[in-house]
């Protein structure tokens, strides 16, 4: 879903009621500024290319910036590991993975921060027959994409073109690009009231349609477990991946990260100790070496889900100046560079014609 067409149906809204724990939130600071409910990665993008095109910003966070998924994320770039068939998200997908690189430079020089991004690639292994099938099903499906991946031995693949970022980086990277564009930040702030007149984009992340409820698509927090592997002095060429576990290693730092896991829990933060056995032991099938290894850090973090239907929602809500860019699952780290680009599109198209009008 995502856009003013094919993406979802216009909404109506009314003002929130007061809530103290949403990560993203409004407060009246006057028309002519684009408030952003939500300070991770998908907000901050859109912020910044916002203030590029010579919009006043503000940015919003309940916590500190960056603190929500955007911090949690392994940051896989994999349109090879998400995509089955030919679908918006699909297409959104490659699209801005096809951006990265660009994104990524731009950032780079824009804010002087050093970001770990490599186009390294994503070998995924099929464990049992019903996984292999299942794998060559997806790369059918895949090829009319444009997604290119090659068999690399029994019940393997290789993903060429998937990438990956460590998204730290880019939150503060962006960070600073935004506040070089005069994008101000408030953090630790209560939510306030949407005033009619001002411009708001929602990114709050899996808090977003409490913003408004029942008025926007339900959002709901998908728990997922991480652990990270310090000093192991092993080194991965690629991406490693199979069913719903994987491996990533950082360029800059060695660290070995596997995930993960698919909760229904709430915004429960409590760390599981079953659940991160569970991981690294899935990891260690898939990499023997994790087998021996004490995990040197455990971590979850809340993906923004649809309860129903498939995200991002990216439309501006009919009849207001309030615009969604939520939903995005656990692909938010893949999808910023395209999403702040068709949120900016939006804006400044709807902009020019209420000026006009």
């Amino acid at each position: 879903m995502y856009g003013q067409d094919e993406w979802l149906s216009p909404a109506r809204v009314q003002k929130p009621a007061y809530s103290p724990c949403l990560p993203g939130f409004l407060f009246s600071v006057g028309y002519g500024i684009m408030i952003v409910a939500g300070g991770g990665i998908i907000g901050l993008s859109c912020a910044w290319r916002l203030a590029q095109r010579g919009v006043p910003v503000t940015v919003f966070d309940a916590r500190e910036i960056g603190a929500e998924a955007s911090w949690a994320g392994a940051g896989m770039l994999s349109p090879g590991g998400e995509a089955e068939s030919d679908s918006p998200f699909s297409r959104m997908a490659v699209a801005s993975l096809a951006q990265y690189g660009d994104f990524v430079e731009e950032l780079q020089n824009a804010s002087g921060i050093a970001i770990d991004f490599s186009r390294c690639g994503a070998m995924e292994f099929a464990f049992t027959d019903e996984e292999a099938l299942a794998l060559d099903r997806r790369v059918a499906g895949q090829t009319a994409l444009g997604i290119c991946s090659e068999a690399a031995g029994p019940r393997r693949r290789f993903y060429p073109d998937d990438a990956l970022v460590d998204p730290r980086d880019v939150v503060s990277a962006l960070r600073v690009a935004c506040a070089r564009e005069g994008v101000t930040f408030r953090e630790h702030e209560p939510v306030g009231e949407i005033a009619g007149d001002e411009e708001v984009l929602i990114a709050a992340g899996a808090w977003s349609s409490a913003l408004l409820p029942a008025k926007l698509p339900h959002s709901v927090p998908v728990r997922g477990h991480l652990i990270a592997f310090d000093g192991s002095g092993l080194r991965l060429h690629h991406m490693l991946r199979q069913s719903h576990t994987y491996i990533v290693q950082r360029a800059r730092t060695g660290r070995i990260i596997a995930g993960s896991s698919t909760e229904h829990v709430g915004f429960d933060r409590r760390i599981d100790d079953a659940i991160t056995r569970d991981i690294h032991s899935r990891a260690a099938r898939l990499l023997p070496a994790l087998a021996d290894l004490t995990p040197s850090e455990r971590w979850n973090g809340f993906r923004p889900a649809l309860a129903e239907g498939t995200g991002p929602v990216l439309e501006r809500v009919e009849g207001t100046n309030i615009w969604t860019a939520y939903g995005h699952y656990r692909n938010g780290i893949l999808l910023a560079p395209e999403t702040a680009r068709i949120i900016t599109a939006m804006f400044m198209h709807d902009r020019e014609i209420m000026e006009k009008s």
